[in-house]
């Protein structure tokens, strides 16, 4: 129960700076408000940002009762998480809030969410290079080398039917 309290303190932490205020302050700073009505661009919008918050729940759902941790650095999972969305990609929690991100940017029609999202995901990118697969080599060693073999790091493996 405390790893879930602990994950659910530090998602909304994470959530709520990196993916509503900070996105909020980018629309305001831009001059963008609210659509004045809803249309199809708008519905889209809502459709792949919920996709994205789905997916980036799921995953931090999957950190805390599979890794029996959370997502954060300074409490990472005591145990390699490889199924629900980490099946078929090793870092869909940051795929899902790219979508989330992009989402709203498609909702707000904004470009400047939208850069926004690349710079987001380029930072994440870098992130997981730079740092996290390499203390998920020094923490689960062989267990993740064969892992990283069978899973991509961003987009999953297209298997040919016969």
């Amino acid at each position: 129960m405390a790893v879930l309290i602990r994950t659910l303190v530090y998602a909304t932490l994470f959530i709520g700076f990196v993916l509503v205020y900070l996105p909020a302050q980018v629309l305001s700073s831009a001059g963008i408000g609210k659509p004045e009505r809803l249309g199809v661009v708008q519905f889209a919008g809502m459709f792949i940002c919920a996709v994205g918050a789905v997916i980036a729940v799921w995953c931090i759902l999957a950190f805390a009762l599979e890794g029996r941790g959370t997502p954060a650095p300074f409490d990472p999972p005591r145990k390699l998480v490889m199924r629900g969305p980490y099946r078929f990609v090793r870092n869909p929690m940051y795929l899902g809030a790219g979508l989330a991100l992009a989402g709203a940017a498609l909702f707000y029609e904004s470009a400047s969410l939208l850069a926004y999202t690349a710079g987001f995901l380029l930072l994440m990118h870098l992130f997981v290079v730079l740092y996290e697969e390499p203390a998920l080599r020094r923490s689960f060693g062989e267990e993740y080398e064969n892992y990283c073999r069978r899973v991509r790091r961003w987009l999953p493996k297209v298997r040919r039917g016969n």
